[in-house]
């Protein structure tokens, strides 16, 4: 009878290990496996999410304009300026000016113009007129830049009559200087000729005052006495 074949015995782990190195090329199995973590490599280079720029989170300049501060427009009053100055006229001003800053406008005043006469620090005010005096003559307050009652104060500044005849013998100098058209230097040109020559003996010598013309001594004769 013929000889049945028998199945090969089952090899050990070692046997198949030993075999399977025969078989596979060292050599080849290494740039297999280079070639393969080479594509893995490549592959999650190029699905890899995008860094975010450092740009991004830098502040960004608003292109919209800047909105400016409102404006501010000084008040502004119109006054008129007559008389003794280089140009009569009509001025703008700022609110608060003061009678001084009129005349500068208007140029100055003229060689013959009475600037004691005025009331230079009174302010002001909208609509109001202002008259410049020459030399000797007499004007009323009211435009010789003296604060009208009521208007920024008592109206007893300087320009505006006393409630009272003012005694030329004991008068101060302020007490002078309240008289219409009497500025600083005519008070103290009175407040001089009293000490230089005593009392006062009628109104009348006050026009031996120098700056102190017969209108003027018409206007201050019904406010003094002496």
């Amino acid at each position: 009878m013929p000889e049945l074949l028998r199945p090969e015995p089952p090899r050990s782990l070692l046997d198949r290990l030993s075999r399977l190195r025969t078989l596979v090329d060292p050599a080849r199995a290494a740039v297999a496996a280079g070639m393969v973590a080479l594509v893995v490599v490549a592959g999650w280079w190029l699905v890899r999410p995008t860094p975010r720029p450092v740009e991004a989170d830098l502040p960004v300049a608003s292109t919209a304009p800047l909105a400016s501060p409102p404006s501010v427009v000084p008040a502004e009053i119109v006054v008129q300026v007559a008389g003794a100055v280089v140009h009569p006229d009509v001025y703008r001003l700022a609110d608060g000016a003061r009678v001084l800053d009129i005349v500068e406008a208007a140029g100055g005043a003229l060689p013959d113009a009475d600037l004691q006469a005025l009331a230079l620090a009174s302010r002001l005010t909208d609509g109001q007129r202002v008259q410049v005096p020459r030399q000797g003559e007499v004007l009323p307050p009211s435009v010789l830049g003296a604060a009208p009652a009521g208007a920024g104060g008592s109206g007893s500044g300087a320009g505006s009559a006393p409630a009272a005849p003012v005694d030329l013998n004991a008068a101060t100098m302020a007490e002078l200087e309240a008289l219409p058209g009497i500025g600083p230097a005519t008070a103290q040109a009175i407040l001089t000729y009293r000490e230089r020559n005593g009392p006062f003996r009628t109104v009348e010598d006050l026009g031996e005052v120098q700056g102190i013309g017969p209108a003027r001594l018409d206007v201050l004769r019904d406010l003094v006495r002496a």
